[in-house]
């Protein structure tokens, strides 16, 4: 028997159920043919035109995905827009996408606890917890909040969050010395949260994405920011949940290969 799409869906849904999804999500198999045999899975966090000629090239057909390459039904498909671009040459190619977004972030193990496994942490809360019947054990939801066993300095965080992630450079609001005992860790963009973290108390918040007034309001607050950027805070993590995705094809007795995109980059350019 070979591994089908299918196969991918429900590995895919016993590990990060579509149902933990937030209410405007669009998760699951994007474009393409439930029966499909796979030949090999490139991993990249956005499916861009890159991603799929890389797939082309590698002999790739199906693309997994953290964020959804359709997040609203198009009103057409054709070569004049980018989306339609892609749908297209994917089709053509015989390429199939799957994505798995806010369900992965909102899971135990998933990208919200890799990530803070990756920052050093092994110990949180959770910032939104699951509302999902069976998901309602404060273990799943979106955010993660850490409280440490003695103070750091932001600047020395910052260093810390650096180091973890592998980045040169990240954007922080607050003085060096302000002193962090409690963090949220919010990866991707995080300020939908901002609020909701204030209220359990944080000193800092980790994520991506912040924006000017936000950054403003939480200096008057006292409340430090470190922003590392949306890519850097998910694509580390995302590639641990490609190698469990691997791991779980190979206990199904299956040797396809799980290929991590050499094309996945973060589009902005520190200079």
């Amino acid at each position: 028997m070979s591994l089908k799409v299918r196969d991918i869906e429900e590995i895919m849904e016993q590990y990060a159920p579509s149902k933990l999804k937030e209410s405007y999500d669009n998760v699951g198999l994007m474009v393409g043919d439930f029966d499909s045999e796979i030949t090999s899975i490139l991993v990249a966090l956005d499916c861009t035109l890159e991603v799929i000629q890389e797939a082309k090239d590698k002999g790739c057909n199906l693309i997994f995905t953290h964020h959804p390459m359709l997040f609203r039904k198009p009103s057409s498909i054709t070569t004049s827009t980018l989306t339609g671009k892609k749908i297209i040459e994917l089709i053509k190619g015989g390429i199939n996408v799957y994505s798995s977004h806010t369900n992965l972030d909102s899971v135990k193990g998933g990208i919200g606890d890799l990530i803070t496994i990756i920052l050093g942490f092994n110990e949180w809360s959770i910032i939104e917890p699951s509302a999902v019947l069976g998901y309602d054990d404060n273990k799943t939801g979106i955010g993660r909040v850490v409280v440490f066993d003695e103070p750091i300095a932001l600047v020395d965080l910052c260093q810390k969050v650096k180091d973890a992630l592998k980045v040169p450079y990240v954007r922080s609001v607050g003085h060096d010395n302000l002193q962090i005992s409690k963090v949220a860790i919010i990866n991707g963009s995080g300020q939908d949260y901002f609020e909701a973290s204030r209220k359990m108390g944080v000193d800092c918040i980790i994520t991506g994405d912040t924006t000017y007034h936000f950054a403003s309001d939480f200096e008057e607050y006292g409340i430090g920011i470190i922003d590392a950027g949306h890519f850097s805070t998910e694509w580390p993590a995302f590639k641990l949940a490609a190698k469990k995705l691997q791991d779980e094809i190979n206990k199904l007795g299956y040797n396809n290969s799980v290929i991590l995109s050499n094309c996945s980059n973060d589009p902005y350019t520190f200079r």
